[in-house]
């Protein structure tokens, strides 16, 4: 188990939701996304923790938007987690950014490109925030092993891992799902549901998705058994400035959430 907060703990039976948009557009989003998503996941029964991106800097191309960048970014982080009193998840990219960010983030959250860095993944456990590593694309789960010991080698034992896919020829990702039972070995395991439908690269200078998929792998998901699941989701996903294409819409998380439920097993 790994107590992200006073109020939530992941790996104790009861699913956690890390949920939100992509990036932070604006605060006024955040504050939407946030306040619904803290109802949905209290009526559902998810343990709640919102999640929103300061700045993607692994966007497809250098013109698409990144955001308003580290600072205003947890200004408006720092906001959502008083004003709902829920934990926060968000990611960090440089070694540098580590104890700013933990300094307002719950958790710390290492994109899958980045799941090896080394001086990246020691900064990040020695600020003792819990610190949730993506699983790479290109990585066997069971290597996921070394990139937990690496945090925990600073005595940091609040360690997640997330699955959120490999890929599979160009554009393209596919989801094994032995993967799941194999890195639940080495820490609590999370299984994102927006990036496992994600085709990256594969809409032209941008990536593209397949939203219809999800609830499918999701299920599945829940049927080999996880402690949580990382979905992103927008008010008008059509609209949105990242990942639209893979974002479940605000007004269906509800629906999503009580469907995958049925499937769950902790």
């Amino acid at each position: 188990m790994v107590e992200i907060s006073k109020n939530v703990i992941i790996g104790n039976g009861n699913p956690v939701l890390f949920a939100g948009p992509c990036v932070i557009e604006s605060e006024e989003l955040c504050i939407e996304v946030a306040g619904k998503m803290k109802e949905v996941a209290e009526k559902t029964g998810f343990q709640y923790v919102f999640k929103a991106s300061f700045d993607k800097a692994n966007r497809t191309s250098s013109t698409s938007f990144r955001g308003d960048g580290m600072g205003q970014g947890l200004k408006i982080l720092e906001k959502i987690k008083s004003t709902f009193h829920i934990p926060i998840v968000t990611d960090i990219h440089e070694s540098f950014q580590a104890n700013e960010v933990g300094a307002v983030a719950d958790v710390l959250q290492i994109p899958a490109f980045l799941c090896r860095q080394t001086s990246l993944l020691i900064e990040a456990g020695k600020t003792g925030r819990t610190v949730k590593i993506k699983k790479g694309q290109f990585m066997a789960p069971g290597d996921m092993q070394y990139a937990v010991e690496k945090v925990k080698s600073t005595g940091n034992e609040k360690v997640i891992l997330t699955e959120r896919g490999s890929s599979f020829g160009y554009h393209t990702l596919v989801v094994d799902y032995r993967s799941l039972p194999i890195m639940r070995n080495f820490a609590p395991i999370v299984f994102d549901v927006t990036h496992s439908v994600q085709q990256p690269g594969g809409a032209g200078g941008k990536s593209g998705g397949q939203r219809e998929f999800a609830p499918y792998l999701a299920r599945a998901a829940a049927a080999v058994g996880v402690d949580g699941f990382f979905i992103e989701t927008h008010p008008n996903p059509e609209k949105a400035l990242s990942d639209g294409p893979n974002m479940i819409p605000l007004d269906e998380m509800e629906a999503f959430l009580i469907d995958l439920k049925k499937y769950l097993k902790v």
